[in-house]
């Protein structure tokens, strides 16, 4: 079953439940490591890249409970610090493995990680971190090599490039190294504060996440806890396009309308008419058509590179011409050449996507090949003419819980072949 039959020409209406985010619940799945204690983790999402972590930390030697989005990890029995390579090479995530196990063992050893080829995502900037506060890092055959002699020592660390990423990583040590470090440059992201509170909730001491300047002062050890997965922004605004695109009307429910503010702005340029409440968001563009808007992505709090497949869609069905520049990402356009397939008149230049708005797409038989513009081009599929099928949806359940299962609930016809 990795192919969709997709029935088009539909309009999305109705409510939908957004589940928790994965870009937090990754990073925090990892973070169990550095502590011995039990740790209860409610709202993850159902997703292929969840299920991967679970094994990794299971191939260590954690002990794992799962059921209904409530996750029960202990830890304590972990013994490897050598994740095994044919579960890290699936996903980018299992970077985040590695300063955890290296501040539990003392050392740790990790292959370069996996996930989507939307161009290069260096991991310099992590290695850097935990360099400057006292780690021994060695590069060997596809395989990063760390180690400390000593505990770490904390610094005043400034990240040239903005990188979710890398404040991650240096986070994740710097909770248990001496004295106080400051990571300056981080990143802003909402997932940075949530993985933030899980630390503290653990007895970290984290103050500033959310701003470019965070300050941790080092403990000595991290206890056990309970905490909830924010909703998933990238998954809200998704469907919020989903409603756009279709000229529908979508309510996202049990989402965080304040992390989407920027996305929000631009939803409204297109014509779309939005409300929201204090855990929901509303998007009416029934009965007329979106106009053409311009978006350029960067770092939180503009608007997320997650996005920018879902945005050229909007774009590629609206009136007149619009210009999406990708500022994040060097290879995030390989979707666009199924879209042209689908009738998008689309052309690009450089770091830009110029859309000329079509009054109809039509069906095809495309390929994904990344997360978002599989969801995308999922999303194509429901509102084209005719029939048509999508491959490699392996994608799209990497990052989209019951994705094709909910949109179906809001009245398209999706089916598995």
């Amino acid at each position: 079953m990795n192919k969709l039959y997709i029935e088009g020409n539909k309009n999305l209406n109705g409510n939908v439940r957004i589940s928790g985010s994965k870009n937090a619940a990754l990073p925090i799945l990892f973070m169990t490591i550095l502590t011995e204690e039990k740790i209860k983790i409610s709202n993850i999402p159902q997703l292929t890249d969840i299920t991967i972590a679970i094994e990794l930390l299971k191939s260590l030697g954690a002990k794992i409970k799962y059921r209904k989005k409530l996750l029960c990890i202990d830890t304590s029995s972990i013994k490897n610090f050598s994740p095994p390579y044919d579960l890290t090479k699936k996903i980018r995530a299992s970077i985040w493995m590695l300063a955890p196990l290296l501040i539990r063992f003392g050392q740790a050893k990790i292959s370069l990680p996996g996930g989507c080829k939307i161009g290069s995502r260096p991991i310099d900037l992590h290695i850097k971190g935990l360099i400057q506060l006292g780690a021994k890092i060695v590069l060997e055959k596809n395989y990063i090599s760390a180690s400390i002699r000593k505990p770490l020592v904390g610094k005043h660390i400034y990240i040239k490039k903005i990188s979710v990423g890398a404040t991650i990583t240096i986070m994740s040590a710097a909770a248990l190294a001496q004295g106080t470090t400051i990571i300056e440059n981080a990143a802003q992201e909402p997932e940075i504060i949530d993985i933030a509170k899980f630390l503290n909730t653990l007895g970290a001491n984290i103050i500033g996440a959310g701003s470019n300047k965070i300050f941790i002062k080092g403990v000595i050890k991290l206890t056990g806890g309970k905490h909830q997965i924010i909703p998933d922004r990238i998954e809200t605004g998704t469907f919020l396009i989903a409603a756009a695109v279709s000229q529908g009307y979508i309510t996202c429910c049990h989402t965080e309308p304040k992390n989407l503010k920027k996305v929000l702005i631009k939803l409204s340029e297109s014509g779309a008419k939005i409300k929201t409440g204090k855990d929901w968001i509303q998007l009416d563009m029934r009965g007329k058509k979106p106009k053409s808007i311009n978006v350029s992505t960067s770092p939180y709090p503009g608007i997320p590179t997650d996005m920018q497949p879902q945005f050229t869609l909007l774009n590629s069905i609206s009136q007149s011409k619009g210009v999406i520049t990708e500022n994040i990402f060097e290879n995030r356009f390989i979707y666009v050449s199924e879209l042209i397939k689908m009738g998008a008149q689309i052309k690009i230049k450089n770091n830009s996507i110029i859309c000329k708005g079509v009054t109809n797409l039509y069906s095809q038989n495309v390929f994904s090949n990344d997360l978002r513009g599989s969801a995308t081009l999922v999303l194509a599929g429901c509102i084209a003419r005719g029939i048509t099928i999508v491959n490699n949806i392996y994608h799209f359940k990497r990052g989209y819980e019951l994705f094709s299962e909910k949109l179906n609930k809001l009245g398209a016809n999706i089916k598995y072949i």
